[in-house]
């Protein structure tokens, strides 16, 4: 039997359990969707997932949503986003995300070339940020669908 579905959402497993879940994902090479829904994994944790990004080569889906990740969090991941080649879905809803972080996320969306759904709603992204984002899609054609409802766009 082959794992390719990972649900953990709400289970607590903060930073030290997503650092051994990201080296195990590292190497990893069935696991297509992981659920992290609300584990509290934080800033500390996102950079960990954020480096397995780097060499996981079949991890399709990431749902990262309530994990208290805040723009440091959020540059990690979009640093990872710029060298990975297999993740379609990446949901960061309800987290705390500002203008700072949607300008690292624009940055990684430059690169990548595989992201076609980022969901944002629900964090603190404002006009700055909205642009940054706006910006950023000029340059990728791959996303399709970007999430931003109960931010403070205006």
């Amino acid at each position: 039997m082959t794992l390719v579905t990972l649900h953990l959402e709400y289970d607590e497993i903060g930073e030290v359990g997503v650092q051994h879940l990201a080296a195990a994902l590292r190497h990893n090479t069935t696991l297509t969707t992981l659920d992290l829904l609300s584990t509290k994994i934080g800033d500390v944790g996102t950079q960990h997932l954020a480096d397995a990004l780097r060499y996981n080569t079949t991890l399709t889906a990431l749902n990262l949503w309530g994990n208290g990740i805040g723009d440091v969090g959020v540059q990690h991941l979009a640093d990872g986003l710029k060298h990975n080649t297999t993740l379609t879905t990446l949901c960061l809803e309800f987290n705390y995300i500002g203008d700072v972080g949607a300008q690292h996320l624009a940055d990684g969306l430059r690169y990548n070339t595989t992201l076609t759904t980022l969901d944002l709603a629900n964090n603190r992204i404002g006009d700055v940020g909205a642009q940054h984002l706006a910006n950023a899609l000029r340059y990728n054609t791959v996303t399709v669908s970007l999430y931003l409802s109960m931010s403070c766009v205006h």
